[in-house]
């Protein structure tokens, strides 16, 4: 499922089998698989681990990574960057620039980049970056704002929220070497705007 820009009320469910879901993109080439648990999101903590499970057999024997958020916000959950170096990215969701808490329902007046920052020597992996006015919308990604963040911290930034077309996915190519090291698309891959097969193999070639 998915949602428009972080609401719940607008909900698209594209497919009632997750683990269906995920032999298709597996099927159709893709070697990472970002995860989502919504309504963990919402709550704060883990809601639909036994799907996750059930996702998780399925990336495992299609030798496909994962990705997993949503209300892991705990170090019962994640003990710390420091401990786990190179496995864990943090997501920071802005609005406007501005940090966006409680599963989006908040906006913060905390700087994105500062917040960024201050991870900076945590052993952080990644950035998942994702403008939530852009999420779901089918409007194009926010480029500009994801490359500032990029230039402003050492940590590699993965773009999230608005990549709806292929056009989209080449909008972040020139940036490669600037620290933008990969893209997450949802809604218009599921109504088929952005063919997978295609996204990965231009990736490759690039």
């Amino acid at each position: 499922m998915r949602l428009l820009r972080g609401d719940m009320n607008a909900v698209t469910v594209f497919n009632d089998d997750p683990t269906d879901q995920a032999r298709a993109f597996a099927a159709a080439g893709a070697e990472w698989l970002h995860i989502v648990d919504l309504n963990g999101a919402f709550d704060g903590k883990s809601v639909n681990g036994d799907a996750v499970r059930d996702i998780l057999e399925v990336t495992r024997a299609a030798g496909m990574r994962t990705e997993l958020g949503g209300g892991i916000r705990t170090r019962e959950h994640v003990a710390s960057c420091a401990a786990y170096p190179g496995r864990v990215a943090v997501g920071i969701d802005a609005r406007g620039g501005r940090v966006a808490v409680e599963g989006w329902a908040e906006t913060s007046d905390l700087a994105a980049e500062y917040l960024a920052a201050r991870f900076e020597d945590a052993g952080v992996a990644a950035i998942i970056y994702t403008d939530i006015d852009r999420d779901g919308a089918m409007q194009g990604p926010n480029v500009a704002a994801t490359v500032a963040l990029a230039h402003a911290i050492d940590i590699p930034v993965i773009a999230s929220g608005g990549v709806s077309s292929l056009a989209d996915v080449e909008a972040f190519l020139p940036y490669g070497g600037d620290g933008i090291e990969g893209v997450i698309s949802g809604r218009a891959i599921y109504d088929g705007r952005l063919d997978l097969a295609t996204a990965i193999a231009r990736l490759k070639g690039q």
